[in-house]
């Protein structure tokens, strides 16, 4: 018993000491992973973690298995699919790929996939069979079926052509397979269609209807033109213009541009276009470059054309001539060929210097046209005479201003004397006036002083505003060309009426230039020979008239301060323009006459002779006959009579202001004046204006001359001046008269319909009617106070 409780003591002794053993040695879940960890960190230990985080692996691992997915899955995997089954992070998966595509040559990754050499090799067989089967495969259609990209898949079946492939790339598009039988099929097919073509075809209509591969036909095509198969040529290179022009057709078109050149000494560069020749212009070069052709813009030409224009030039200018040479030249040429011939022709004969090209095709002598030109000297000369006459002003220039000038102060001494005698003659009497204190009719001078300062103010401001090209001489017209033309007939009558008028446009400068000198001539001797009494004014004359004008025009004045401020201001502008502009021409004229540039008839004198007159004067006169110009297109009749005064004043001319007596002759002169054209007029409208003004002159002792859309005013300043009866006749009368006026306007504007026009009509009938029936009243609101009237004046 006590060896066994012995045993037993020595055995737990033992257990005691295993237990305490094992506890020391013992290692928890948790301490393994820090360990791991640790010795990770310190790069002891390269292990990856899977994606659960259950277990490690090693790289080595990773590449092994991914060795073996790739061998079972027949030698193509994508990663993504790799990283699913081994169950690690994509990354490593991707690394140790592409360290496999690096080590192991056999093995390539392409997309995200390992291929090997086996799948490829596979896959190359099973494009065999597809191109035998067909001929011909697309690399890109191959792209799409495998999903892989084609400069893999062309660069893969390159090295396995002829191994593992039956096949070969065409070297244009290298994108293409094809099979030796494909390619002999489409030769023969290349061969038989092209030898029966006998003229050119482009061929890329070749390409559409037969449905050729576009590459290949053009390998095979240039490959049987070079081997003599085919007889022809392509021409356009590889591109949608390239044509195939068999030799055959080659030759018959030599052929006939050679006997179209020898029969009509010119090729058309478009016609050899038509013909099938892309570029004539290289093709006649090299085809003739021993041959003597002028090249042109659209054709060129032979020497026998040349020598043909080249003799009808020369006989032209040596004949004092003109020819046409379009007879002589091919009709496809146009005009910028025409003349590119011509002016060759002429710079190769030497007749640039003796001869001229009109209308493109005429070439004239200038011995011709010398003659031409003398045909009108005689007319000329009457021209010029007859233009002196008439029209002086625009023909003088500032230097005959100042000849002129200086002429008359030599030859006219005594004349100024004269005026400087009546100048004083004239202060006297203006002092006699003031001293005495009279103011009957006196013959006095207005506005006898001036501001020094002002005038030449005045002077600069109307300097600026004259014309600026006086010192040259305006250009006289001659002949129109229409004229020209009919003067020419006679002298060249055997010509078209094209090249006449071409000849005509070609004359006017050359003689309008020598017309301008004829009159100049012409009138430059007028002025030495004559001393230009005929063209000036009588002063005393002259000065009598305006001085009725200028007392009228204040009469006038006068009765419009009547009216308010609107119908004054367009009663004002209607003396302006008419009876201010009369005294203004009046005046100009007589001026102009001193300086040899008066006209005939003082009315025609318009707003452009005018200024053109004023420019031509001496500065001292100009200056204030401008400011006098520009007032009448004012609004004020008083501005106009002071710049008149100080415009007469600076002549040396006298005005004499109107008495009492001479405003009551006036008047009656008026109204005796208006009553008689009153009398003659039947017009409604020219019969209610003369009435209108003979009341209102009646009425107010005043003169009115005032324009007929101020009729209703007038009208209106007359009520309680005469009878209600009277006044009701007259609005009446102007009521009818305003319907007239407004009827016509409407009947010639407006297009009608047949029973609208008969009714304006029938009304247009009746208001006619009733005006004729009251005109003879209206008119007799005047005429039957005739007899009083008088006798009041």
């Amino acid at each position: 018993m006590a060896a066994d409780w012995e045993e037993i003591r020595r055995l737990a002794a033992d257990f005691q000491r295993a237990q305490f053993a094992e506890t020391v040695q013992r290692l928890s879940e948790r301490n393994c992973i820090e360990i791991v960890s640790k010795l990770v960190e310190d790069k002891k230990l390269d292990v990856v973690h899977t994606l659960d985080g259950k277990e490690y692996i090693t790289p080595a691992q990773i590449g092994r298995e991914i060795r073996d997915e790739l061998y079972l899955h027949g030698g193509r995997i994508n990663i993504v699919d790799l990283q699913k089954i081994i169950n690690v992070d994509l990354t490593h998966v991707e690394t140790q790929a592409v360290d496999i595509a690096r080590t192991d040559r056999s093995i390539q990754f392409i997309l995200g996939q390992l291929i090997d050499e086996n799948y490829l090799d596979r896959l190359a067989e099973e494009v065999n069979d597809k191109l035998q089967e067909a001929g011909q495969i697309s690399i890109a259609e191959l792209c799409k079926t495998y999903d892989l990209p084609g400069d893999f898949l062309t660069e893969e079946f390159s090295q396995r052509l002829g191994r593992i492939i039956q096949g070969q790339v065409d070297q244009y598009n290298r994108g293409m397979l094809f099979t030796q039988a494909y390619i002999n099929r489409h030769r023969a097919r290349i061969c038989g269609l092209f030898s029966a073509i006998t003229r050119p075809t482009p061929i890329s209509q070749l390409i559409t209807l037969y449905g050729f591969q576009e590459h290949l036909l053009y390998s095979v095509l240039e490959e049987l033109v070079n081997s003599g198969r085919l007889k022809g040529t392509v021409v356009g290179g590889r591109q949608d213009k390239a044509v195939y022009i068999p030799d055959i057709y080659s030759k018959t078109q030599n052929t006939w541009v050679d006997s179209f050149l020898k029969q009509n000494g010119y090729l058309e560069f478009e016609a050899l276009t038509r013909l099938g020749i892309p570029d004539p212009v290289a093709y006649i070069k090299k085809r003739y470059k021993s041959s003597k052709l002028l090249f042109l813009k659209a054709a060129c030409v032979g020497q026998t054309i040349v020598d043909q224009v080249e003799a009808s030039v020369e006989e032209a200018v040596n004949s004092a001539t003109w020819t046409d040479v379009q007879p002589i030249l091919p009709s496809c040429l146009s005009g910028e060929d025409v003349g590119i011939l011509i002016n060759q022709v002429m710079r190769t004969t030497n007749v640039q210097s003796s001869a001229r090209l009109l209308g493109g095709t005429v070439v004239i002598s200038e011995k011709f046209i010398s003659s031409c030109l003398s045909l009108f000297d005689e007319t000329m000369q009457k021209k010029a005479e007859k233009e002196v006459k008439n029209n002086p002003v625009f023909l003088i220039t500032e230097e005959d201003v100042k000849q002129t000038s200086a002429l008359a102060e030599n030859t006219g001494s005594s004349k100024k004397d004269k005026r400087e005698e009546r100048r004083k003659k004239a202060s006297e009497g203006s002092g006699s006036v003031k001293g005495g204190g009279g103011g009957n009719a006196r013959e006095i001078r207005i506005r006898k002083t001036k501001k020094k300062g002002r005038r030449e103010e005045d002077s600069d401001d109307e300097a600026g505003s004259a014309p600026q090209s006086r010192n040259k001489q305006a250009e006289v017209p001659f002949l129109s060309v229409e004229e020209i033309m009919a003067a020419l007939e006679e002298k060249v009558c055997d010509c078209s009426e094209e090249m006449l008028l071409e000849l005509a446009e070609e004359l006017v400068r050359p003689l309008t230039k020598t017309y301008q000198e004829v009159v100049r001539t012409t009138f430059m001797s007028s002025m030495s020979s004559g001393s230009g009494a005929s063209r000036k004014r009588n002063a005393k004359d002259l000065q009598e008239e305006m001085t009725n004008l200028y007392n009228n025009i204040r009469l006038f004045e006068k009765g419009t301060k009547l009216f308010s401020d609107e119908t004054q201001v367009n009663i004002a502008k209607h003396v302006l323009r008419t009876v201010c502009t009369d005294v203004m021409n009046i005046f100009v004229n007589f001026v102009a006459a001193e300086h040899m540039m008066a006209v005939e008839d003082p009315s025609t004198i318009t707003n452009e002779v005018r200024v053109k007159i004023l420019g031509k004067l001496p500065d001292e006169i100009k200056s204030p006959l401008m400011k006098l110009h520009n007032t009448l297109n004012g609004k004020s009749i008083e501005e106009f009579l002071t710049n008149l005064e100080m415009s007469v004043e600076e002549c040396g001319l006298m005005l004499k202001r109107g008495d009492k007596k001479r405003e009551r002759q006036a008047l009656f002169v008026h109204r005796q004046a208006l009553m008689e054209q009153l009398k003659m007029t039947e017009d409604p409208a020219m019969v209610l204006h003369l009435t209108s003004v003979l009341l209102f002159q009646a009425t107010t002792h005043c003169m009115l001359h005032a324009p007929g859309r101020c009729v209703p005013q007038i009208i209106g300043t007359l009520v309680g001046k005469i009878s209600e009866d009277q006044h009701k006749l007259l609005s009446h009368y102007q009521s009818l008269v305003v319907k007239q006026l407004v009827g016509q306007n409407q009947g010639k504007k407006q297009e009608q319909g047949e029973e609208e026009e008969n009714q304006e009509k029938e009304e247009r009938e009746t208001i006619q009617k009733e005006l004729h029936s009251l005109t003879n009243q209206v008119k007799d609101l005047v005429l039957s106070q005739k007899k009083t009237s008088v006798a009041e004046e």
